[in-house]
Formats: C-alpha cells, structure tokens, sequence
C-alpha cells in the first residue's frame, strides 16, 4: 500500500522504568514497552496494534502485562454487527432533545467519569445539518479556549438504564397473536384519514415548502412524499437513523460534524480500494451553534478506525460526548467499509477490567480482547471470566499455541545506520563488539516478524 520510498523510524527505549498509572494512582506500577516513531506507515501502525501497541502522539507504547498494576487489553468492535444497546439509546435521545428542544437533560449535574491514562491513551466525535468537510488544514482547535483533553483509553462511563418496554397494540400469548380490542364507540372511523406521526407531518410540510419555492422560481423538478408503509415505521431503530434524524426548522440548536486531516506520525496513504480521503490521522470536529464543543482524533488504518484523542468543552459534560462520539465513530467506521469492505473494526483503545470505569468499552458488543501471549482475538464473553478471577490472563483456550508471527531470527531486523538501511547482520559486523543484541531481540519479539522485517530500527 505505501510507496517504495516510505518507511516507519522508530527508536527503541525498553521498558525497564516504572512510573505512575492514571487509574489506581500507582506512583510506580505501570510499566510499558515504549518507542518514538520518526514515521510510521498506517499498515506497520495497523500490524503494531494488533500485537497491543498503541500510540500517544508519535509515541508508541505496549503495556507489560504480566507485571503492570492495571493491563491493558486492546479492545475492538464489529462496528457492522454493532447494535446500540439501551443505554447508547439514550444517549442519542438526549443529544436530540437537547438539538431539536433545547431540553436539558435533567440528570446533567452528573459527568462521566473520565481519569487519564498516565498521560497515554485513545478518540471520539458528535448534529442538525451535519457537514462534513475533508481537508489539509492543520490549525483548528484555536476558537476553543476552554477545551478539556480526554483520552480514548480513558473512562467514559454510562450507567446501563433499563427501559420501560413499549406497549404495542397486539399481544403474544402461546405463539397466537391476539388484537387489541377497541372499546365501544370509539373504534376507528373508515371515513377519517389514517393517523400519522407528527415527525412525518412536519416532513411533508417542510417538502411542501420547498416545492413552493421552486414553483416561485420556475424550477421543473418536482418532489413527493409517500406516507411510510407498516413495515418501515415498525422497525427497530438501526444507529444510523438517530445520528441522521431531521431536525425540524424550529430546532434550539445546531450541531454540525466536520472532518479535517492532523498532524501525526502516520503517513497519509491513498489506495484504489480504500476510503475516499485516505488513510492516516483526523480531527473531527462538533460545532454547537458556530462554536466548537469537541474535537476527536482517529487513525483510519487499512482495517480499522481507531480512536486516539477526544478534546471536549467541561461546560458540554452532560451531553455524554464521549459515548457519544463513540457511537458516531462506528456509524463512521460503518460508512467507510461500504467503499474498503476490509475496513470493518473499530477500536476502542485499551479495556481495563480492574478499573470499573474502563468497563464502559465492553458495551459495545460484538466485541473481541487481544489474547496477550499469543495475540489472537477472543471474543468479550469468553474474556470476562477470565478477568473476574485475575488482572492478567491469557485468553486464548488453546494452552499449547503460541504466538504465530514471533521473529525468531533476530538477523532479519532492520536496522537504519547513518542514513543506510541494512539487516541487523550487517550491523553487527559494522559495529564490532555491540552490546545492545539483548535490546533488538526484545524489541523484535514485541513488533513480531511482519514489522521487524519492514520497519527501520534507528541506531545512533
């Protein structure tokens, strides 16, 4: 996918020095594998986390998991099989109250949760007439003083809410369906049209608007609205119809989307087969009413959109932006696979079990864990029995498979020397009486065989 002339850099630091985790307050019990990326090609990134890598800016880092105080597991969706669950239902609806009513939600003194992740973590994004806009501007954020930072791979919690179910007309008794009975004298009226929602009324008005309005002006083109059939005003709501609802024209407020390109380590890419901007790093911004509310940051990669960074205004807290931003991701993440239908997981960053307020990411299922020994997915369910009983496991049920793509032959690894590129051999030979060997097998170890044989190794 990159061109000939394009290459990940990377320095190598190890892992050896504790310092403090962001969410048990640990002063010394997080430990990770760490290094700086000079460059980084989205499909070596892509390789990176799925062996549970994850980066910070241009620095990319991978928990020790035997021995950190809270592990990290890297978590990802099936944004296609993605169901929003009761409580993403929510969400949404109170987005739109507050966008088309200007409601208020009345739970609003309560703010999610959000701890940082020792400085390191993971993204996010947010209505009416949504725009969105593709571009190479590099400077966006300036017109919002006030912004909070938060990290993808930190709490963003929402309570699962059970909902009243809603009543319909019919009853299910012993696999019969019984109708509801009306009572006398108030059936309905043959001679009276059917009723219909008051959202489709203010639709066709707003249609029959503009039809007036091109009339006025000679248009030719003309346009009709057809009631909706039993079968469509019966079906369960899918995630795309509460992020594209229509706002009325008396909506309180504006939310807009918009989508801009940002300065990362990842090299912008273009494939035939791919998305239509590209793949690499983007900002996604939230405008209320001409101001900005939030900016995330994702990295489309050539099978996945994965979250980085989410920038909110505190004073917008109470619209749950960061689960909402989520949800907007995977309908993102689902646009994007209908041109690339590889580009299908979205990921979430890391799932902490042991930090209750990192469990939020295991609500959006399907969803699967990163086996940390032999780095193979295991679906979520199969997961969390195991994190009940340890912080660290292995996941996979398999006790004698290992991991696949481990570089056993150290050789094999590039290395970038005084601007030449060269197999670790080489190296060795120019370098007489190197002693950093121990430093690169450990390193090729963590990358595994498909980044160590592509990925430039810098050496002073």
């Amino acid at each position: 996918m990159a061109g000939n002339n394009s290459y990940t850099i990377v320095e190598y630091f190890g892992g050896d020095d504790g310092y403090r985790c962001g969410y048990c307050k640990n002063e010394k019990g997080n430990f990770s594998h760490g290094m700086w990326s000079h460059s980084l090609t989205v499909q070596d990134y892509q390789d990176l986390i799925d062996r549970g890598w994850r980066r910070s800016g241009k620095y990319v880092y991978k928990p020790i998991m035997n021995k950190t105080c809270c592990p990290q597991y890297t978590i990802r969706c099936h944004a296609v099989k993605f169901q929003p669950s009761k409580s993403h239902k929510k969400i949404l609806k109170k987005i739109n109250t507050f966008i088309f009513k200007g409601v208020v939600p009345k739970e609003h003194e309560t703010v999610e949760p959000m701890d940082s992740v020792c400085e390191v973590a993971g993204p996010r994004e947010p209505i009416k007439g949504m725009e969105c806009a593709i571009t190479d501007i590099q400077k966006e954020v300036a017109e919002c003083p006030h912004i909070t930072k938060v990290d993808r791979n930190e709490a963003d919690v929402t309570p699962t809410v059970s909902e009243t179910p809603r009543k319909e007309p019919g009853s299910v008794l012993d696999g019969r369906t019984t109708a509801a009975v009306p009572k006398p004298g108030i059936g309905v009226d043959p001679n009276r049209p059917p009723c219909r929602k008051a959202k489709d009324l203010r639709r066709e008005r707003r249609h029959q608007k503009e039809q007036m309005k091109h009339s006025s002006v000679g248009a030719s083109s003309t346009l009709t609205i057809s009631p909706p059939t039993p079968t469509q005003t019966n079906q369960t709501k899918t995630l795309e119809d509460f992020l594209t609802e229509t706002c009325p024209d008396s909506s309180s407020h504006c939310l807009e989307f918009r989508r801009f390109l940002c300065d990362s380590p990842l090299e912008a890419e273009y494939s035939v087969d791919g998305p239509a901007m590209g793949y690499g790093s983007f900002h996604q911004q939230y405008w209320l009413d001409g101001q900005i509310v939030a900016v995330g940051v994702i990295d489309i990669l050539p099978s996945c959109v994965s979250s980085v960074y989410l920038y909110y205004h505190p004073d917008f807290a109470f619209l749950s932006l960061g689960s909402y931003s989520a949800l907007r991701e995977i309908a993102f993440t689902r646009q994007l696979q209908k041109q690339s239908p590889k580009l299908s997981h979205y990921y979430l960053g890391f799932y902490i079990h042991s930090c209750p307020k990192m469990r939020y990411k295991g609500q959006y299922r399907p969803s699967d864990l990163l086996c940390p020994e032999t780095n193979v997915w295991i679906t979520i369910e199969q997961c969390l029995p195991h994190l009940e009983n340890s912080r660290y496991a292995r996941f996979n049920p398999n006790p004698d498979e290992g991991d696949a793509w481990v570089l056993k032959d150290v050789g094999r690894v590039l290395v970038l020397h005084r601007r030449t590129i060269m197999p670790y051999t080489v190296y060795c030979r120019k370098q007489k009486g190197s002693s950093d060997e121990t430093e690169v097998k450990e390193y090729a170890s963590l990358v595994g065989q498909n980044c160590a044989e592509r990925i430039l190794l810098y050496r002073a």
